[in-house]
């Protein structure tokens, strides 16, 4: 089985899939479109030529990308220069076959082989000639390709890991100030306290991927709602409202924490009777919404304005993970503070 590494590197695309197959055909269409028009001497054989170019051209290239197809997933096992190599042999092994089976298929034919004028070995230079370097080309495009993506999935990686070495200190000393002030009301309760911290870190740090899934940000939020709940107690409410959505669904780390904690901070912290925050979230189309609510007070709303560097954090990470697909937005409406973050459905396959 290949590593990470191997598995990013692997440049083969699914030649199995709807659109590789147009890709192919349409590529092989306008190839043997060039030939005729190169080759052809009367317009009015340029039609006759363009059908025999055309079945020809496209036998070979979906014939090609049918072995590729079929062979891919071993291929990208191996490293890029077997790949491409054997990429390469397997793709003029199944033209040279098909331009065998073509010739005799010709000569089998009495209408074909009238206008067919050239020799078998011409025919079958000429034909391999041009199999060799478009499939070169091809395999050259798709292996730049895939290193171009692999180039702007490295950046994008490096930018969120800096992004999330930014907002963990916040989210440590915020956790730690919690402690300080427990030791000395309840110094049972701080150690209680300290133990459901390490076990809230151990999740958040427990590996150094990118992404984490929905499960996880909520078994994590909860663990920190707990830790507040100490030190609020009865002041701090929490309705969760968790629609049909696939607990493996991918999003950053620490992405719903950091609105949990502005909404107790600037919102409930902030009310003499505290307050219920809602976290709330369920599937539009191909998009999860997550939002959560927290009440805040009209004569209170200013006293603490915060640099918003946790929501910044938040919408560039979401930005660099999935494009501009995903995305959040803050609105105050009836006396309530509503942070919402858009992003893809998205499940990782474990056997992908």
């Amino acid at each position: 089985m290949r590593s990470r590494s191997q598995q990013i590197s692997a440049f083969l695309p699914d030649f199995c899939g709807v659109r590789m197959v147009f890709v192919v055909v349409l590529i092989a269409e306008l190839l043997a479109l060039v030939l005729t028009l190169a080759d052809a001497t009367r317009l009015q054989e340029a039609a006759s030529v363009l059908a025999m170019h055309s079945l020809f051209i496209q036998w070979m290239a979906l014939s090609s990308i049918t072995v590729l197809c079929l062979t891919r997933k071993y291929l990208n096992r191996l490293p890029d220069y077997w790949t491409a190599t054997l990429s390469y042999l397997l793709v003029l092994t199944t033209c040279l076959l098909i331009t065998e089976l073509s010739w005799w298929l010709f000569l089998s034919s009495p209408a074909l082989s009238v206008s067919f004028h050239l020799e078998h070995t011409q025919f079958l230079l000429r034909c391999m000639g041009i199999s060799a370097i478009v499939s070169a080309l091809a395999l050259r495009y798709f292996y730049v390709q895939q290193q171009w993506r692999n180039n702007l999935e490295m950046q994008a990686q490096s930018r969120i890991q800096a992004l999330q070495a930014r907002i963990r200190p916040h989210f440590l000393f915020n956790c730690m100030n919690i402690i300080a002030s427990l030791t000395r009301k309840d110094p049972k309760l701080a150690e209680e306290t300290v133990e459901d911290l390490a076990d809230l870190f151990r999740v958040s740090l427990q590996d150094s991927e990118t992404l984490s899934t929905l499960e996880q940000e909520i078994q994590l939020c909860k663990r920190y709602l707990r830790i507040e709940s100490y030190r609020l107690g009865e002041r701090l409410q929490i309705a969760w409202e968790i629609g049909q959505i696939d607990p493996r669904t991918r999003l950053p780390v620490l992405t719903v924490q950091p609105l949990i904690e502005n909404a107790i901070y600037h919102g409930v912290e902030q009310l003499a009777d505290g307050g219920t925050i809602r976290i709330v979230a369920g599937v539009q189309g191909n998009m999860v919404h997550l939002r959560v609510e927290n009440p805040v007070s009209a004569t209170l709303s200013n006293s603490r304005h915060g640099n918003q560097l946790a929501q910044d954090n938040i919408q560039q990470r979401l930005h660099a993970c999935f494009g501009q697909a995903a995305g959040m937005s803050t609105q105050i409406r009836d006396n309530l503070y509503i942070a919402e973050i858009i992003f893809p459905h998205h499940v990782e396959n474990p056997d992908s």
